[in-house]
């Protein structure tokens, strides 16, 4: 029998990526969302007939033997207190990113997870765009050489506020793009290279009447020598390369970000044919001066996140994210926290 999925929260996260991925892994169902909004309740009637809604946590704890997981992708400020719910109620988590506000809480959340013998695994579904799969296979294969520099954006132009949370000055909130663009790219630094050694940040608020950062770039020293320099940004008017990778041996740039977003945003699933191909124009080049060469990329596929979560609740394999490597970020953000606010790089 596939493994019932409780969702919390029907907003962008589990309308636009939880719910649809879920629903492409054989063996995994969504039975249940949790939701008090009234159009959101109407939104999982539409798109999942068949699952329930509930209004409330409470009565997905009243019912816990129902499920096999709980996804939470809820405000930040909620994730660690809904996570550990629903470990104390015997359920594995799925726990969107960032996995708590401190690196404090995400040490206490990781202690109660193995006190309980029970799964929390972070989404870090970034790890499965198109493009990072091609470069990790790049430096994997050694095809640049020794890595000296990479240079990774996630950067926007978004000069109108949104209002909501995400735009929130209380730190309770992690409203800042830090904490929002900053899991990412930092997850994916430490996939390649490991936990670094320093940091140093640099953290702006540009737009008017914006609260919080919205504009920042962080630098990561990795054992070796190894830079990683990340921007992230709602007010870059002009897109710079989603990767500039520098090695002894060659460069690979590409730029453009990883088209599942925007599949997931238009109604596609994993399901439909073509899922996760990048048009040949977008492909990224491997090479030097004057002597480059188009790489294909990779097929992205953030459905491969819930198709090993499935295998590892059924001890199967590892989960797809280790906990620690959420709270390694965690640590970073916080240390480029104190890095802008002192204007010096901060030793980890």
């Amino acid at each position: 029998m596939a493994l019932r999925v409780a969702l919390i929260g029907y907003g962008t996260g589990g309308a636009v990526f939880h719910a649809p991925l879920i629903d492409s892994v054989p063996d995994l169902t969504l039975s249940a969302v949790v939701t008090g909004n009234p159009q959101r309740r109407q939104a999982v009637h539409d798109r999942h007939p068949d699952t329930r809604i509930l209004d409330t946590t409470a009565r997905l704890w009243d019912t816990a033997a129902s499920y096999d997981l709980v996804v939470i992708t809820a405000p930040n400020r909620r994730h660690v207190p809904l996570a550990r719910e629903a470990l104390h109620a015997g359920l594995p988590v799925v726990i969107d990113k960032p996995v708590a506000v401190t690196a404090a809480q995400a040490h206490d959340l990781a202690a109660l997870a193995d006190a309980r013998g029970l799964a929390a695994i972070p989404f870090h579904n970034r790890r499965w765009d198109g493009d990072f799969r091609t470069l990790r296979r790049l430096v994997h294969d050694g095809d640049l050489g020794d890595v000296q520099r990479l240079e990774s954006r996630f950067e926007r132009w978004r000069p109108t506020i949104k209002p909501g949370w995400k735009e929130s000055a209380d730190p309770r909130d992690a409203g800042s793009i830090l904490y929002d663009l900053g899991p990412h790219l930092i997850d994916q630094a430490l996939v390649l290279f490991g936990r670094p050694d320093r940091v140093y940040a640099e953290l702006d608020i540009r737009r008017p009447d914006a609260q919080t950062h919205d504009d920042a770039f962080v630098a990561l020293e990795h054992a070796g020598g190894v830079r990683t320099h990340l921007w992230m940004s709602a007010t870059a008017a002009d897109l710079g390369p989603r990767f500039r990778a520098l090695g002894s041996r060659a460069s690979y740039v590409t730029y453009g970000l990883d088209g599942q977003e925007d599949a997931l945003r238009a109604g596609r699933t994993p399901l439909d044919d073509g899922w996760g191909q990048a048009p040949p124009e977008s492909y990224g080049r491997l090479g030097t001066p004057g002597d480059t060469r188009t790489v294909p990329t990779s097929p992205g596929a953030y459905q491969d996140f819930y198709l090993a979560t499935a295998r590892a609740l059924r001890g199967e394999a590892p989960p797809p994210v280790d906990f620690m490597d959420a709270v390694h970020g965690i640590e970073i953000i916080e240390a480029a926290l104190r890095s802008a606010e002192a204007c010096s790089v901060v030793d980890l």
